[in-house]
């Protein structure tokens, strides 16, 4: 950098003020203090605003002023405070605890004003200014996660707290904005004493229930409320990925009804509405406590009405589709717990999924993913006869007897589709009694057996898959053994979770509608499976030992009586097959 150019950048120091009084016109002091400029803003974006002004201000004050002086005495002014920067911007533990106890200071003074002279905002507005001005300096905290415990020990996180219940909404902002930045998960995982030591005391300040009572009273028709909603639910985010048991206490705060209401809401979509799709996906995930205060609050329903849109118009954005694909994640989420599936039948959940198969939309993937949840095990009791009831089956096999395109073009793969469709059959065949089940037998036979022909095509297109993964499996293990490894119980559970995913777990359950279809009582169902299996070189004795590692693997989470009645109920019909 030459003589010239220092020059030119020494006025860019004094620029930000001067631009402020500018642009703002009459906003006197309020705007030297940045006041206007700093409402509503991050701090990523004040930090953006400051280096455009600084980068734009020495242009525009070189053509409004001359440079005063002497060349040599602005270039050794210059860089005499360039010398001093590093010094100013020194951050350490010292420096912190006066910060923190600056902002104590400076809220407790606001606080004091406001209840002093509640009509009269010019006394307080100052303090005001002064306490938004401390706070965007704290942002420095969120650099080092390792002094988090001084923000717990000064106090200073039960103050930011009370600051979310403030009069005025452009104090809020600013908190909300810290509060997301001190809670970043990136940061949080740097420093995991620190982070602890934050996110206990937020918790112990039911900080989620502060924070929802604050969304309640944000106007989302104003930009800087809206975006206070959007951080608001970005620290809810942050907290549920580093302590994911907290999801149960954030739920019950208020913050479950508060992400319905939001989501029925008859507004435009927007940024926040897919957010709190995502939030409300997580809140359920593995988790039957809130899947249980959703079914309470009717939020089957709000979910399905939501969904009902998506029946026949495609989502219209990339963002759209997300936040369908949020809903279904929900939906499927709450259909794991069996009060659930209840809600779902008497809200005609069943009806909605059908009409989605039908009508070949992107909802159709997502549909048959719902209405696997929806039927699966003994639970699904109802559900599976009431989707024959409907004229489900008519939907069902046309999917079965062929994976549709458009299926593949919504990013879902071909065996995806075939393990849902496949696991809805094996469900029926499993609940289904008396008529129904008559009626599902009788769709075997159609046509010369056609659907049995297609599900002998996908055993052997399955078996082959997975004989290949077991090849490649062996020789990983002789390679292994060769070198001395031992292989224990944590490696043969990532061995079989890799034949599952190789096609196994799609494999299981053909050779469980093949054994369900040939006990049925119809011997042309079972001459056909036998028949296909000689003519292919099949083995009666693959189906069996197929069959004998589904029993052991089966009802993960049930009680030992249900597991043990189901494994000899498979069993039967493995060896009688």
């Amino acid at each position: 950098m030459d003589v010239g150019e220092l020059l030119n950048y020494q006025p860019d120091r004094g620029a930000k003020r001067p631009r402020g009084e500018e642009d703002g016109g009459a906003g006197g002091d309020e705007d030297s203090r940045g006041g206007k400029q700093l409402k509503g803003m991050s701090a990523r974006e004040l930090a953006r605003y400051r280096e455009v002004a600084g980068a734009e201000g020495g242009a525009e004050m070189r053509e409004t002023e001359e440079l005063i002086g002497d060349k040599k005495i602005i270039l050794e002014k210059l860089m005499d405070q360039d010398a001093e920067e590093p010094e100013a911007e020194l951050v350490d533990e010292s420096s912190v605890k006066k910060m923190i106890l600056t902002f104590e200071k400076r809220s407790y003074k606001n606080q004091e004003l406001r209840i002093k002279f509640p009509d009269n905002p010019e006394k307080f507005m100052e303090s005001e200014l002064d306490l938004n001005d401390i706070i965007q300096e704290m942002h420095v905290i969120a650099t080092m996660p390792d002094l988090y415990h001084l923000l717990v020990e000064l106090n200073a996180v039960h103050s930011l707290l009370g600051l979310l219940s403030h009069e005025n909404t452009d104090i809020l902002s600013p908190v909300v904005d810290l509060l997301q930045e001190l809670t970043d998960i990136d940061t949080l995982h740097e420093s995991e004493d620190g982070a602890e030591v934050l996110i206990d005391a937020l918790l112990e300040g039911q900080v989620v229930a502060l924070l929802v009572q604050n969304m309640e009273r944000l106007d989302e028709q104003v930009k800087e409320e809206a975006d206070g909603i959007y951080n608001t639910l970005a620290i809810i985010e942050n907290m549920a990925e580093f302590r994911p048991g907290m999801c149960t206490e954030a739920a019950q705060q208020g913050l479950m009804q508060w992400l319905l209401k939001r989501i029925k809401a008859k507004m435009p979509f927007d940024a926040n509405k897919l957010y709190c799709s995502e939030i409300l996906a997580i809140l359920l995930q593995n988790n039957d406590n809130t899947r249980e205060l959703l079914g309470e609050m009717d939020g089957i329903d709000v979910l399905l009405q939501q969904l009902s849109v998506f029946k026949r118009h495609n989502p219209s954005t990339a963002e759209e589709q997300e936040m369908m694909e949020n809903l279904f994640d929900a939906l499927c989420s709450c259909l794991m717990l069996p009060s659930n599936r209840d809600r779902f039948l008497r809200g005609e959940g069943l009806q909605l999924m059908n009409l989605m198969l039908r009508e070949k939309k992107m909802s159709r993937t997502s549909a048959l993913k719902v209405l696997d949840h929806g039927m699966i095990g003994p639970e699904g009791t109802d559900n599976c006869h009431k989707f024959v009831d409907i004229l489900g089956l008519r939907t069902i096999f046309p999917l079965f007897m062929k994976t549709p395109k458009k299926m593949r073009k919504t990013g879902v793969s071909e065996r995806e589709h075939e393990e849902h469709v496949c696991s809805i059959i094996a469900s029926m065949l499993r609940n289904l009694k008396s008529q129904q089940r008559s009626r599902l037998l009788s769709k075997f036979t159609e046509n010369d057996c056609e659907k049995v022909d297609r599900l002998m095509e996908l055993h052997f297109k399955y078996l082959e898959a997975v004989q290949q993964a077991d090849k490649r499996i062996e020789g990983e293990k002789h390679e292994m053994v060769r070198r001395g490894e031992i292989l224990d119980d944590s490696m043969e559970d990532e061995f079989y979770l890799r034949r599952l995913d190789a096609g196994l777990f799609v494999l299981q359950l053909i050779c469980y509608i093949m054994v369900e279809i040939s006990n049925s009582g119809i011997p042309q169902l079972q001459q056909r499976v036998h028949q296909i299996l000689n003519l292919r070189g099949g083995s009666v004795k693959v189906v069996r030992h197929i069959m004998r590692e589904y029993a052991e693997s089966i009802g993960d989470g049930k009680s030992d009586e249900f597991k043990e009645a189901e494994r000899k109920r498979i069993m039967d019909l493995a060896d009688n097959f």
